[in-house]
């Protein structure tokens, strides 16, 4: 049978299985930083939204976005294995992106390791855009991949704006 999949804000109670599912799907082998003191810390952040799905009463999903001015950023992101495919990753990042929306937010950003190919490719197929490698990002282990969507294009001159300036799209690199 399927569970049924609710999506909620976290509650201090979820900061150690989203730590837990953090240090074994994000950070496998770069050393546990997302511990349940830092996600507990962003739960009550007032400029952070921890969203969680729940497949009947445990969490099959996460995300954790921050909001600054008028860029957010995606810190993490994860579905358990065993519930991937099932279309939670997408209402996951739509119900964050709408959040961004409505907080008036211009961009979202994140990275991701640059050997991820599920991630990158299914960022992209978000309307995620590539903007740079940045090499050594993982505690000098493995190269970041930064990505950006841009949510609203400046009114005035009909830019798309990152960070605040308009957008270059990065030069693609050959594998």
């Amino acid at each position: 049978m399927t569970p049924i999949i609710s999506f909620h804000l976290a509650r201090p109670g979820d900061a150690n299985p989203i730590a837990c599912m953090s240090r074994d799907l994000i950070e496998t082998g770069l050393g546990w930083t997302w511990t349940p003191t830092r996600v507990a810390w962003q739960i009550r952040c007032r400029d952070s939204v921890v969203l969680v799905a729940r497949a009947n009463k445990v969490i099959a999903g996460f995300g954790i976005m921050y909001f600054a001015h008028d860029v957010a950023h995606l810190n993490l992101f994860a579905v358990a294995i065993a519930h991937r495919r099932r279309g939670i990753a997408t209402r996951l990042l739509r119900w964050l992106e709408r959040s961004a929306m409505l907080a008036g937010i211009a961009t979202i950003e994140l990275e991701l390791r640059r050997s991820n190919r599920d991630a990158r490719s299914f960022y992209r197929q978000a309307g995620y855009e590539e903007i740079r490698l940045v090499p050594d990002y993982y505690r000098g282990l493995e190269s970041a991949l930064h990505m950006a969507r841009f949510l609203r294009v400046n009114e005035k001159v009909g830019l798309q704006l990152y960070a605040g300036r308009p957008f270059v799209p990065a030069v693609r690199q050959s594998r």
